[in-house]
């Protein structure tokens, strides 16, 4: 039976604005939908109980009962126990609030990685014979710069895209059928991104979405989703989980290329040393 997350990705385009909303609290805050209430979901998600009723129901669940169940079987293996909980609670400075923040945003962005959906991207991005295209949200152009720097030393035809439409337009002129376009972006969403992903598509490419959410319009548009977790210590949203996904997708990527991507790292590290370009 599949779960909670793949019945919304299975009935995406056909929920209501309203019942896109409630899927969201599913998805970003599934303790609220396993252990609250309809009226609490519905309070969440900003609309009401009926919206959240028929969510349910379209996803083929006997009412609010069988949704909470289900999330809660999801989510059992994840909680940990009450007093490990409180044992790890060690001060409410800013260090602290951060470290729990981040640890948490790592395992779980890597704990909701699928193997099959890892793979599958990793082959893609391993595929020397078409060039990768990074295009990530403004928020997110370090990591996307960091990306596409690290698959570059591991790869050829690598390219950060950015800029204004022109120059996007204009990277982007080369890409078509076989092509792989890794879109990184978290609510809220850029349009130029969704966009240019949307036109990358339409011409043949493959796209892979690094975003926080499966109703995101990035990965609607995607062959390949990964849903980040992102909640910050403070008022922004954190990047430690998209770069830990980043780094595990250019170490299954320098994996399968072993032979070659052991060769371009060397010439790089000789043209360095060459060039006298870092101190020792």
């Amino acid at each position: 039976m599949p779960d909670v997350a793949t019945r919304i990705e299975q009935h995406r385009g056909l929920l209501s604005p309203a019942e896109r909303r409630v899927a969201e609290v599913v998805l970003r805050d599934p303790e609220a939908v396993a252990f609250g209430t309809v009226a609490k979901v519905a309070e969440l998600a900003g609309t009401s109980g009926a919206s959240v009723m028929r969510l349910a129901t379209r996803l083929g669940f006997t009412g609010f009962g069988g949704l909470q169940a289900s999330v809660q079987a999801t989510i059992g293996q994840q909680l940990r126990p009450a007093a490990e909980r409180i044992r790890s609670e060690r001060g409410s400075d800013v260090v602290s609030r951060t470290l729990r923040a981040e640890v948490d945003n790592v395992q779980r962005t890597l704990d909701a990685v699928d193997a099959r959906s890892f793979d599958a991207a990793v082959r893609l991005l391993a595929d020397t014979r078409h060039p990768v295209f990074v295009i990530a949200g403004d928020a997110e152009t370090g990591v996307g710069a960091m990306f596409a720097t690290a698959l570059s030393l591991v790869r050829p035809d690598v390219t950060q895209v950015g800029g204004s439409d022109v120059a996007v337009a204009r990277q982007l002129s080369a890409c078509g059928e076989g092509s792989v376009v890794v879109a990184i972006d978290l609510r809220r969403y850029e349009r130029w991104v969704v966009d240019h992903v949307a036109r990358a598509v339409a011409a043949g490419a493959t796209a892979i979405a690094v975003t926080d959410s499966l109703l995101s319009p990035l990965a609607a548009r995607a062959e390949v989703s990964f849903t980040v977790f992102a909640e910050g210590a403070g008022v922004f949203d954190s990047h430690v989980g998209t770069l830990a996904l980043a780094n595990a997708l250019v170490t299954g990527a320098a994996a399968r290329l072993r032979r070659s991507a052991t060769a371009r790292l060397d010439a790089v590290e000789g043209a360095w040393r060459a060039a006298g370009a870092l101190v020792e």
